[in-house]
């Protein structure tokens, strides 16, 4: 190989290296963050990502709270936030519909009891069945 095809052929190496490097550079993607939509006095104690966002399970000390919060608000999207006693068909509270930026909140009281918890984003969904109890 002449000193020509080298320089050439180190030129395209370095130029595909810089290239994928920069193709796969991973972007930040901003989190979804709690921002007090089940009031004062709340406070996150769980949460599950779903894609494009976050299910935030908060509690005050006598009541549980659900919101479904988008990472990026925009264009409406079916979204959902569910709160339910386990194993008590129809106690439940949901919130469903087409949102900017999130669903929700729902509230219950659990004292003695365990709750299922979830939210949805399009078609994905998060949650968590039988859990906090108490």
């Amino acid at each position: 190989m002449n000193t020509a095809s080298k320089v050439a052929a180190l030129c395209a190496g370095a130029a595909g290296i810089i290239t994928g490097t920069m193709l796969v550079e991973p972007v930040t993607a901003a989190a979804a963050s709690y921002g007090d939509q089940c009031g004062g006095g709340y406070h996150v104690i769980d949460q599950r990502d779903v894609k494009g966002g976050t299910v935030f399970l908060a509690y005050n000390g006598s009541r549980n709270c659900v919101v479904t919060v988008r990472d990026h608000p925009g264009g409406k999207e079916k979204m959902r936030a569910e709160l339910a006693l386990s194993g008590w068909d129809g106690v439940t509270a949901i919130d469903a519909g087409d949102y900017t930026t999130y669903a929700g909140p729902v509230y219950m009281g659990a004292k003695g009891d365990c709750i299922d918890w979830s939210g949805d984003i399009g078609d994905s969904s998060a949650g968590e069945n039988n859990s906090h109890c108490g």
